[in-house]
């Protein structure tokens, strides 16, 4: 059903176009061209796919298919039974070589956004494209969208929330074809240390915020071994903590006033921000109780919530089931990233997290196995037929 040829030339075509995230690395051309590409690639197909900006020049493609989607809520948004996600946005090219020429070497496709996850918009528009050509009868609407900015703020996943709501959804991550149930959260805090500048030969006069900074690193160490000797969640493992950035000091002959430590805190099911705001500030107070001269202060920078859905709640029981159709057997599994999923559940949508197998992650060598983007496409077809059409 699925057409492997159309859907592997457009997979090639995506990974050719730079569509690398501005948000993450300044200047970047963005999802912009990216995205009129799709959308005219869908309407060739014969699908109505229409660009809904989520910020200047930075446009989500969206397309239903089915019976016209009735509105929903107090805020009239167009509900769809299934809604299936993939982003369109990549993170840098970093160092590897010819990121944008997309190469074929022994069943793998190798460039920037392979993996992760243009092999899942292609998947997602091939099994749309096998709904349209098949004439296969909707009776529920689907909902079909490549999202901007998942690799940063999620501002498309977001915007696209406030005009559409799902029964359920399919977000496409790189899963190695098994069946994604849960995943991690985080939260970003920062911390400044306070001190007092003065003349490098004046220590009477001087106070040291980057030594200060020095314990709360040691406490932070400590906080995390005992995170990790926590009980692990079963498809999880343990939270963590790390410290991301530090920046203190102005110049070797003087007390520096002020160091500033960027923290991030991955979470788990269960955890609240605020206890993980309360812990931090625990380890905080407790530094200025045994010693009057230390000072400090945290704030949180951002956070995004863990995910976890029951593997007997329809939407996982139903890809579950499209997952064994189509490969034989299915695995379940928890991401140690953070996906999109988090939102849709906020917003009332339960979702899974699924898609293809590959390797390097956002790395030099990145590559996608493209017999498993088939398989993907199957799955995704399959599931479309039970929820939209069955």
């Amino acid at each position: 059903m699925i057409d492997n040829d159309l859907m592997r030339q457009l997979l090639r075509e995506l990974v050719a176009i730079d569509s690398v995230n501005p948000s993450l690395v300044p200047g970047a051309r963005g999802e912009a061209t990216a995205a009129g590409f799709l959308r005219d690639f869908l309407r060739r197909q014969g699908i109505a796919a229409e660009l809904q900006e989520a910020a200047p020049g930075r446009p989500n493609v969206v397309a239903q298919i089915g019976p016209a989607a009735a509105p929903s809520g107090a805020v009239q948004r167009r509900h769809a039974a299934l809604a299936i996600l993939a982003h369109i946005d990549t993170v840098g090219a970093g160092d590897m070589p010819s990121p944008f020429t997309p190469q074929e070497r022994d069943g793998r496709l190798h460039g920037r956004g392979a993996l992760d996850i243009k092999s899942g918009v292609a998947a997602m528009c091939a099994a749309a494209v096998a709904v349209v050509r098949n004439a296969i009868a909707l009776k529920r609407p689907l909902l079909i969208a490549a999202v901007v900015d998942e690799e940063c703020n999620s501002i498309g996943t977001e915007a696209l929330l406030r005009a559409y709501a799902a029964d359920a959804a399919i977000v496409l991550e790189p899963t190695d074809l098994r069946l994604c149930i849960a995943h991690k959260g985080y939260a970003w805090f920062e911390v400044i240390t306070h001190g007092r500048a003065a003349h490098g030969s004046l220590p009477e006069e001087g106070r040291d915020a980057i030594r200060m900074m020095g314990r709360v690193l040691g406490l932070l160490d400590a906080l995390d071994r005992k995170l990790a000797q926590q009980a692990p969640h079963p498809r999880l493992g343990c939270a963590s903590l790390h410290a991301s950035l530090i920046s203190g000091g102005q110049e070797l002959s003087s007390y520096p006033a002020e160091c500033r430590l960027q923290i991030e805190r991955r979470t788990l099911p269960g955890e609240s921000e605020a206890e993980i705001e309360a812990e931090l500030r625990g380890v905080l107070e407790g530094l200025e109780k045994r010693d009057p001269a230390f000072r400090a202060t945290a704030r949180m920078i951002a956070s995004r919530p863990p995910y976890e859905i029951s593997p007997e709640a329809p939407i996982a029981a139903a890809t579950a089931s499209a997952i064994r159709d189509v490969t034989g057997s299915v695995g379940l599994s928890g991401m140690a990233a953070w996906t999109d999923t988090a939102l849709l559940a906020a917003a009332g949508i339960p979702g899974v997290v699924f898609g293809p197998r590959g390797r390097g992650l956002h790395g030099a060598g990145e590559y996608v196995e493209l017999e498993s983007v088939h398989d993907c496409a199957e799955v995704l077809c399959c599931l479309i037929g039970r929820l939209c059409a069955g």
